[in-house]
């Protein structure tokens, strides 16, 4: 697995997660503030689209997760 992959798997994942423990109608429900963290996540990737900056892919890097897969590297 790849950081790019990384990333959008670790994004997918917390906003499952904020979704099922921030909507009313799932029955995971805790607080509608979970929600915030389904705002926060979908302005990182925003800013990483723009900036190409991410603090999850420096903390990916440092753990040794490959910036490409092997077959695409020159």
């Amino acid at each position: 697995m790849t950081i790019e992959r990384a990333i959008r798997f670790f994004a997918g994942c917390m906003i499952l997660l904020s979704l099922a423990l921030g909507a009313d109608a799932s029955p995971l429900f805790i607080s509608k503030y979970w929600l915030w963290l389904t705002a926060f996540v979908g302005a990182n990737l925003l800013q990483y689209s723009l900036s190409n900056f991410c603090p999850l892919a420096l903390l990916l890097k440092k753990l040794g997760l490959p910036e490409q897969a092997a077959c695409l590297q020159k």
